[in-house]
């Protein structure tokens, strides 16, 4: 749907021979195996296969940036302006490498040690345990083995959500833990939240002021920036969705998430900031921004992962994460990554260390399976000088997904012949109507309008949803915000004491999304404090 041939924004190639609309590059500049000609077939074949609006591809090699490029529109729109190596995009999760390198620098500098015990930097940090709360290390902050749940708590941070800094600090003791302490890997943005609170308390900065000036800046990263966009910014790409730049006063105060995935930065931004990790922390030219022994203490493995399901297909024997990274051997070859999902955009950066070579990938379209096909593609042909069919391998992992999805949603989904819709009438909704509030989430509200029962959350700028009844005290509830939160639609069980009275409810998200972890809700219902179920 979304291909077309050529239109490409501007490309900026350092070490190549000259500038072109087809980007002609010495023989030398590219690495090895890999050539202009193929990042462009590959590029715009995952564009093809996967329907992804906008996409904008570095490669750096050998201390240089020697690719960088756009390729298609910077949102859905079909008369939407062109992807440029300067367009902003929202790297996500690949913010968390400016977080972990900004404690690294707090650790050059003599003002921080990795295993320093948080409660003696934080003395308000709190997590359920209290021995897990006093020995908390900065390292356990960075590298999800901390026994906390899959995602838990991020509905403090995405889904709208307005809460501060200081009220997700607040919020970890009623995290639940489900694995031992440093035993388990689950993936947990809600503790680089807390990583980068503590870049504030040791700076006296915000975390953004210090993302933006002592590294960004710093750095030199060209249309890179740790807000979002001004409303006036115009080489701005737009994720999917259509979701629309913040202004900067609301940027700055409101997102509690922006240490585990607010940074904004082009594809020239992310090329340079590759270099720099390549050079072991030195810019080009010759700047330390971080010393090569804390480089290296990132990349280095810290909690072990399962094994990729393409593991056979590329030689992969380990999968661990770092300091903020992931890493894995890749066809006999280290490769170091991490990936990026926020506002309907993904982001990729992936290097191999030994071949001294680095791939940016940016996209503007809420699916990773774009940005997996191109970069494994792409590392492929630099560590063996060719590569698998990396494109059709996660198109069949996708369409396989929506099948399995399909056929479950049909024979057990809301509204199948298992769980079939039902009217309720004005004296049966009555039983739910209230105010119910969650330990860590806070308020939840039931109400009706028309005919409709509705749930809002609080502390959110729109989180709220029409209810269906299913039968045995069963709902589902369907997001007003379709395209930020339509996959996100979650059942809703009310629980009731003896009496028959309805005390609290408990929630279950009924797509995928991690992110939306509505499992570990348990609001009570506030006008039933008598019983004692209820608080």
């Amino acid at each position: 749907m979304y291909k077309r041939r050529g239109l490409y924004g501007a490309a900026i190639l350092t070490g190549a021979l000259a500038l072109s609309p087809m980007h002609e590059t010495r023989a030398a500049a590219l690495p090895p195996g890999l050539t202009a000609q193929e990042i462009d077939k590959t590029v715009e074949s995952a564009r093809d296969a996967f329907h992804v609006p906008g996409i904008a591809v570095a490669v750096v090699h050998d201390g240089k940036v020697v690719f960088s490029h756009g390729y298609g529109r910077r949102a859905e729109e079909h008369d939407s302006a062109l992807v440029d190596s300067r367009t902003l995009f929202a790297i996500g999760s690949n913010t968390k490498e400016f977080t972990a390198t900004a404690l690294a620098q707090l650790v050059d500098a003599g003002k921080l040690k990795w295993d320093d015990r948080i409660v003696d930097h934080m003395p308000e940090f709190r997590v359920s345990d209290p021995w897990m709360t006093r020995e908390f290390r900065v390292s356990d902050l960075l590298t999800h083995h901390s026994g906390i749940g899959l995602g838990a708590g991020d509905l403090m941070l995405f889904s709208h959500s307005t809460f501060t800094r200081a009220e997700v600090l607040a919020g970890l003791p009623h995290m639940p833990f489900t694995a031992p302490f440093r035993s388990d890997y689950a993936y947990n943005n809600l503790l680089y939240v807390v990583a980068g609170t503590l870049v504030e308390r040791l700076t006296g900065q915000s975390w953004e002021d210090v993302v933006q000036h002592r590294l960004i800046d710093a750095s030199g990263l060209p249309a890179c920036q740790s807000t979002p966009p001004y409303k006036s910014e115009s080489d701005v790409a737009t994720g999917e969705g259509g979701n629309v730049a913040l202004p900067y006063k609301s940027a700055r105060h409101i997102p509690a998430v922006a240490p585990a995935g607010g940074i904004w930065c082009s594809v020239d931004g992310m090329a340079r900031w590759a270099q720099i990790y390549l050079n072991g922390g030195r810019t080009p030219e010759g700047k330390s921004i971080f010393s090569t022994e804390s480089r290296d203490t990132l990349w280095s493995p810290h909690a072990l992962l399962p094994l990729p399901d393409m593991a056979a297909a590329t030689g992969t024997h380990f999968r661990a994460y770092g300091y903020g990274w992931f890493m894995e051997d890749f066809f006999g070859h280290k490769r170091v990554w991490h990936t990026g999902t926020i506002d309907g955009m993904v982001s990729y950066v992936t290097f191999l260390p030994e071949l001294k070579s680095g791939i940016v990938v940016l996209t503007n379209h809420d699916d990773h399976n774009a940005t997996y096909a191109i970069a494994t593609t792409l590392s492929a042909y630099i560590a063996t000088g060719h590569s698998n069919n990396w494109i059709d391998f996660w198109k069949r992992k996708e369409d396989d997904a929506k099948a399995q999805a399909a056929k479950e949603t049909s024979q057990n989904g809301p509204g199948s012949p298992a769980r079939p819709f039902m009217n309720l009438s004005e004296m049966q909704q009555r039983d739910y109507l209230g105010d119910y509030r969650d330990d860590w989430r806070g308020l939840i509200t039931v109400t009706r309008r028309n005919r409709d029962l509705r749930l809002t959350f609080s502390k959110a700028d729109g989180l709220a949803g029409s209810m269906l009844a299913l039968p045995h005290d069963l709902f589902v509830v369907r997001w007003d915000n379709r395209a930020q939160d339509g996959e996100d639609d979650a059942y809703v069980q009310f629980e009731r004491d003896f009496s028959g009275k309805v005390t609290g409810m408990r929630m279950r998200l009924v797509g995928s999304d991690f992110s939306f972890d509505a499992q570990d809700l348990h609001p009570r219902k506030m006008d039933a404090s008598a019983n004692e179920f209820s608080r």
